[in-house]
């Protein structure tokens, strides 16, 4: 299980899925421990860095209370992917202060011509948005 306790800067990253990480099958990260930082907002950052062609990656991020039990349903999940890139997706638990754990679930599939087996080289990071940038973008976002 991974520990942070620097998760109160932005500038501090927390890793769900190392950089590169080469999959070919579904699968999850390892759980998270939010300790303090549970109920708060963070920008999730999905980046893949290597793909072939005619394949998707979805990616989602589980929560748990306990880090045993999690629940069926995520509490965010990125869009459906088939290219390099990096890709944003705000993770706001401030309405889910019960979620104490978190981890990325992913599956891949892939169609078409050459090899059945999908192979995505991609990682997960998060870091925390400070309440009151949170505050001021979704005012903004309002004000649109």
């Amino acid at each position: 299980m991974l520990k942070s306790g620097a998760m109160t800067t932005l500038a501090t990253e927390t890793i769900l899925v190392p950089a590169n990480t080469v999959v070919t099958a579904k699968g999850e990260g390892q759980a998270v421990d939010l300790g303090a930082a549970a109920g708060r907002a963070f920008l999730a950052t999905l980046s893949i860095t290597k793909i072939i062609e005619q394949e998707s990656l979805d990616v989602a991020i589980f929560g748990s209370a306990d880090g045993a039990a999690w629940e069926a349903k995520s509490l965010a999940a990125f869009r459906q992917e088939f290219y390099c890139g990096e890709y944003p997706l705000l993770l706001d638990l401030s309405a889910r202060p019960d979620v104490k754990f978190i981890r990325a679930h992913w599956e891949v599939a892939r169609w078409g011509r050459g090899t059945e087996t999908p192979m995505f080289e991609f990682g997960v990071a998060i870091k925390e948005v400070p309440a009151e940038i949170l505050k001021e973008a979704t005012a903004r976002a309002s004000k649109n």
